[in-house]
């Protein structure tokens, strides 16, 4: 039998020992589990890296379960909300540096979901042009640069 993905994770923090409720809500698409608790810092992990494993797992299980299976995240007390919105916060500053001043800025280094969000804070953005490394580490820093003018048509 199938579980909804707010079961399985409800179920995993049972085994823990975790008294805790997860709800299901929708960002952008995106299935979101934000999972209530009286002790979210134990939840969320040193470098949130408890968040992180606690999302990993859902998402195998889901994969098993239903393949393709759409990927949910778990946020812990809107600490994950809290952290993106002060991410973009930040890459508007360093957006804005590189508009006035025209020089090339970097981020700290990011992991792929931060990543995601800074390139899609700037995507439709016609003045400033994001990149990432291709290489195969896990953490990379995001560059923004003043976007290429665009040739005229001849």
């Amino acid at each position: 039998m199938n579980q909804k993905p707010a079961e399985i994770l409800d179920t995993i923090l049972g085994y823990l020992g975790f008294v805790a409720t997860v709800q299901e809500e929708s960002q952008d698409g995106t299935m979101v589990l934000q999972v209530l608790t009286s002790e979210p810092e134990r939840l969320i992990g040193r470098r949130e890296q408890v968040m992180e494993d606690l999302q990993l797992i859902v998402n195998r299980i889901l994969a098993v379960q239903t393949p393709p299976a759409p990927r949910v995240i778990v946020d812990i007390a809107h600490h994950r909300a809290m952290r993106d919105h002060a991410l973009v916060a930040q890459v508007r500053q360093l957006g804005e540096v590189v508009r006035s001043t025209g020089r090339p800025m970097h981020t700290a280094p990011l992991n792929a979901y931060d990543r995601r969000i800074v390139h899609n804070v700037f995507k439709d953005d016609p003045e400033i042009s994001t990149s990432s490394p291709k290489t195969e580490e896990k953490i990379k820093r995001v560059t923004l640069r003043k976007a290429a003018a665009e040739k005229p048509a001849e």
